[in-house]
């Protein structure tokens, strides 16, 4: 059914988060469902559903994210920040535009008393690297008084040995995107002595010399998570469907390419490894996450799969019937 009249069968405060991939208002193919972003009055009722202090993550295209992220916080979202999703498998729809390689996923949390952590020591990226030292100093310093003056000594603990700290760019490993990255050898450096000004106060902040570490070499690429794509991934579950030329997409103008028939014939299925990520980062173990927009059931098979309860909405039948079969594999 329609996500507006499904949201508001659900009662205040029930979603733990909210992960979807909504229309971007491209008109993507001619396609009816992505005429415009979705309305204030979704973003609105998404966060009535909201749990206090719950995450939002919702995927945009590059040229219509501002008015994405405009509807969220108008409705009443904090906007915290946006992750950069970047892939190799992107091909332009005409001369008139570039090849696409990036999307943005706005994340946005519902206000709250207190903040909200994210779940980063399960989201951190795997490294054979040593661990980096990381300067805790800053933490005295955002914790100063207005118009105080002092002096803060650095202090230094080893990283976390479950890996480096998550970014806010993920990638798909692809030839094209690992190219991008140069080779990097990481390593501690020094911290000059500074004055720091913020917050009305004033500090001395002796940096002094930082402890070099050894940490590793080759692609910058492994600073940042690593979301693979698999084509078994996108069929997975629908040994029974027929193929089908997938929706909207005909031959191409311009030297582009006919799209082959498939099973699950949804014209923007995610990779599930990226949402199982995403669903990891922002929802308590046990937790429910929504998906407004569930299309092809990347998320509901995402949250499944990490042990979470999932609930999402969707206005075609047909897809609805892929999402279940994903979902249930």
């Amino acid at each position: 059914m329609d996500c507006l009249l499904g949201m508001q069968m659900l009662g205040d405060n029930c979603v733990d988060a909210i992960v979807t991939d909504p229309p971007y208002g491209l008109s993507f193919m001619g396609n009816k469902w992505d005429y415009d972003v979705p309305s204030e009055a979704i973003w609105r009722e998404a966060l009535r559903v909201l749990k206090p202090g719950g995450y939002l993550l919702a995927f945009a295209g590059t040229r219509t994210q501002h008015r994405m992220a405009c509807r969220i916080e108008d409705a009443g979202f904090e906007i915290r920040d946006m992750f950069a999703w970047v892939y190799g498998s992107g091909f332009p729809k005409h001369q008139s535009a570039l090849k696409p390689a990036l999307e943005p996923i706005t994340m946005a949390r519902k206000p709250a008393k207190t903040s909200t952590l994210l779940n980063i020591d399960a989201c951190r990226i795997e490294t054979e690297d040593s661990t980096c030292w990381v300067n805790t100093a800053a933490s005295s310093y955002m914790s100063g008084k207005i118009g105080e003056t002092r002096l803060l000594q650095p202090e230094y603990t080893t990283g976390s040995t479950l890996g480096r700290y998550p970014a806010n760019l993920i990638h798909d490993g692809s030839p094209e995107v690992l190219a991008l990255f140069p080779d990097s050898a990481g390593s501690g450096g020094s911290v000059p002595n500074v004055k720091v000004t913020g917050y009305g106060a004033t500090y001395d902040y002796q940096g002094g010399e930082r402890q070099k570490v050894d940490c590793g070499t080759g692609s910058a690429a492994r600073f940042f998570y690593c979301a693979k794509t698999s084509k078994k991934d996108r069929d997975e579950g629908l040994e029974d469907f027929t193929q089908r030329a997938v929706a909207g997409v005909g031959a191409l103008r311009d030297g582009g390419r006919e799209s082959q028939p498939r099973k699950n014939n949804h014209p923007t299925v995610k990779p599930t490894d990226l949402m199982r990520y995403l669903c990891r980062l922002v929802t308590p173990a046990g937790g429910l996450i929504l998906d407004p927009f569930t299309g092809s059931g990347s998320t509901g098979k995402a949250a499944t799969l990490e042990g979470f309860n999932f609930v999402g909405f969707e206005l075609s039948e047909e897809y609805c019937a892929i999402a279940r079969a994903r979902i249930n594999s």
